[in-house]
């Protein structure tokens, strides 16, 4: 089925409508990334589904958030937004990397807005304090896409989303050419965002059923870190922990089954 672009408030969202009464699912991009990378997976999520992929402000046809640093909990008031402008009041959330730290401030804040949650490849975030020095990673991300402009800079890091990238190069090339389209100031914002994130913190006040997946072979978000968010989870809303064999960091791309299954398996909003 083809996606539909739409934009509401400043905000770009490609649309699949859903054949039937089925659920709604929102799925959150990562921080290299861009709504049109979940385009090829959506054929295995099921079609009863009506699925909404953003784009973060800032990327794609979104228009960035006001201020040099927004908080997760500003991108997060951004997507209730949406959801507002769409009448949406429940829906299936799932994040992705660097959305991971918007769904759960999300589902943290709102949580009678989200039936269930699924916590893909989580990124912690560094923890630094607002308007203070980057981490060293993240003001590497800022020096390189500065020195190497988009192409170049996405040609350097595409490689470490894929497990076995010399066996995967069409993978590789999607995953190159969604990170070739970030820009500033929309990926500047969402780098500062990630340096102060706390994924740790929020993961704690959830009060939504949560799942976490990752890729065991991922480089740039470890199982280690999946480990750390699910077991800050409240042990009442504490849902699966499931670790995908032979899948990188580009987990709904390169693992689409898996990934797939994990949202399957999260709790339908009441009727």
């Amino acid at each position: 089925m083809t996606l539909q672009t739409h934009t509401s408030g400043g905000i770009e969202y490609l649309e699949r409508p859903g054949q039937g009464d089925g659920p709604v699912l929102v799925l959150l991009h990562g921080i290299g990334s861009n709504a049109t990378s979940f385009a090829a997976f959506l054929d295995h999520v099921a079609p009863d589904f009506r699925v909404i992929v953003w784009n973060a402000p800032g990327y794609g046809g979104s228009q960035p958030l006001a201020g040099d640093w927004p908080r997760a909990a500003d991108y997060a008031e951004a997507l209730k937004g949406l959801l507002d402008r769409l009448g949406l009041d429940r829906v299936l959330l799932a994040g992705h990397s660097l959305g991971t730290l918007i769904a759960a401030a999300f589902a943290a804040g709102h949580p009678e807005r989200v039936a269930h949650l699924l916590l893909a490849s989580p990124a912690l975030g560094h923890g630094v304090t607002p308007g203070s020095a980057l981490s060293a990673a993240a003001q590497k991300r800022l020096d390189d896409l500065a020195a190497l402009g988009p192409e170049k800079f996405a040609e350097a890091r595409a490689t470490r989303l894929v497990f076995e990238p010399e066996a995967n190069p069409d993978l590789v090339a999607r995953v190159r050419e969604a990170m070739s389209r970030v820009s500033s100031p929309g990926y500047d914002m969402a780098v500062r965002m990630l340096a102060s994130g706390r994924l740790l913190d929020d993961a704690a006040r959830l009060a939504v059923p949560t799942d976490v997946i990752v890729g065991s072979e991922d480089v740039v978000t470890p199982p280690e870190a999946a480990r750390k968010t699910h077991a800050a989870l409240p042990q009442s809303v504490r849902g699966a922990l499931t670790q995908v064999p032979a899948a990188g960091h580009a987990l709904y791309q390169q693992a689409p089954e898996a990934f797939a299954a994990a949202l399957a398996s999260m709790t339908l909003p009441a009727s």
